[in-house]
This record gives C-alpha cells, sequence and structure tokens, in this order.
C-alpha cells in the first residue's frame, strides 16, 4: 500500500471495528485529499499495530472508518529520551519532528539559564510528532513531557539512564556504543553556562560528548546527536 494516507487515531484497533476520525481528519481526507467511501487508508493507535481501514462515510467534519485488516504488527522500539533547551518556534518545531522521525521514545523540553523561550505549545507538539510519525510510517508516538528547569531534571534523573550531554568547544568524543535505556541533552543557542557544565560534569551518569568540530545550530545538534546514538546502539 505504497503511498497510503496513514493517519494515527485514539481508539482501539481490530479486524471489523468500526471507529470514528476526528474533525480535522475528516476535513483532511474529504477536502484536501478527495477521498470518499469506499477508499482505504491506513490507520494506527501507538500499541496495536497498522491497520487498513475502508472509508464507511465522510461529510464535511465527520467521517468513519470500518478496520478490515492488519498490515503490520506492533514493534518495539529504542528508549531514547530527547532533552533539549527550547528555542525559536520553526526551529522548535524541527527538532519535535525530526526526533520523531528518529525514533525518540521521549521528548523532554528543559529550561536553562539561557533559554530564552518562556512559553511552550505542547499540543503544538503532539501535533508536529503526529503528522511526523505519519508521515515517516512509524508506528508509535513519542511522548511529550512539560517542561522542566535542568537542576530539577538532573536531581530526579534515573541513574540507569545515560544521559548524553551534547556540549561546545569540548574535546569529547562522539557517543559511545549504549543498549538499553539512553537519551540525548542538547543546550540552548549561547549553549549551557559554566555552572550548569560544572554540574554535568560531576554526574556520573552525564556522558559528555563532541558533535564534530563545527558550532551547530540548536536545531542541528539534536538531529546530528539522535543520528549519532542511533547508530552506537546495538538495536
Amino acid at each position: 500500500m505504497t503511498g497510503s494516507i496513514r493517519l494515527f487515531v485514539d481508539h482501539t484497533l481490530s479486524e471489523g471495528a468500526e471507529i470514528p476520525a476526528s474533525p480535522a481528519q475528516a476535513h483532511y481526507l474529504g477536502t484536501v485529499m478527495r477521498r470518499g467511501v469506499g477508499e482505504e487508508v491506513l490507520v494506527c493507535n501507538g500499541t496495536d499495530g497498522e491497520f487498513a481501514a475502508t472509508l464507511v462515510a465522510i461529510r464535511k467534519d465527520q467521517a468513519r472508518f470500518c478496520v478490515t485488516r492488519q498490515t503490520r504488527p506492533q514493534a518495539a522500539e529504542p528508549d531514547l529520551t530527547l532533552v533539549f533547551a527550547p528555542v525559536k518556534r520553526d526551529a522548535t518545531d524541527l527538532i519535535i519532528e525530526k526526533a520523531t522521525e528518529l525514533g525518540v521514545s521521549r521528548i523532554c523540553p528543559v529550561f536553562t539559564e539561557r533559554t530564552n523561550t518562556g512559553r511552550l505549545n505542547l499540543d503544538r507538539f503532539a501535533a508536529n510528532a503526529r503528522e511526523a510519525a505519519e508521515q515517516c510510517e512509524r508506528l508509535s508516538l513519542p511522548r511529550i513531557e512539560a517542561p522542566v528547569r535542568l537542576y530539577d531534571l538532573l536531581g530526579a534523573w534515573p541513574r540507569e539512564r545515560r544521559l548524553s550531554a551534547a556540549l561546545e568547544r569540548s574535546n569529547a568524543a562522539p557517543p559511545s556504543a549504549w543498549s538499553g535505556p539512553a537519551a540525548l541533552l542538547v543546550g540552548p543557542e549561547g549553549g549551557f553556562t559554566p555552572a550548569e557544565l560544572d554540574a554535568l560534569r560531576r554526574l556520573p551518569f552525564v556522558e559528555p560528548i563532541g558533535l564534530g568540530p563545527r558550532i551547530l545550530r540548536a536545531e542541528t545538534a539534536a538531529i546530528v546527536g539522535l543520528a549519532l546514538l542511533q547508530l552506537r546502539s546495538d538495536r
């Protein structure tokens, strides 16, 4: 079914089940994509796998599907977290999108001393993640956490989860090989403060890492760091 429309739904999926689309999905299918009754789409919910479903009713902001058959079972994914300091809106949107495409299971916004963004729209983050997952054929959505202060996050961090901290202007090596839970920390524009760097380097679960010889924008560092972590995973 290459090229089929894929949608995440908030309902249990099984063969023969009839489920509603959201108003936004109904509008997208009928008005944007010009789909009609009898046409097939792919649906998933993050737990039951991917299913083919037939449109049995559609008008304006309402639509219903009849689930017909499973096309892919749900598969386990790496336990990988992204912790990042939010930046400008477009750059943050890019981080959410690419982290989702790269298979991140959890996204944690964190406020550092140099973070220059105070208010975050978590609903927008979730919508960006959902759209990215639909387009890249991922069967799950990353969990998006409420923002916290950096020191609060470090104080509550589980010691068994390695935290790879991308540090500018350091001679640190790239991420080492890993298995099990891991995470990437990317700082704000302007980098971490000296006090934050000292706090990070004192923690045994923090692995300082380098991302190459150049100074990267925050959104680029997140993408490069996640790609390197994925490359070094044993999964």
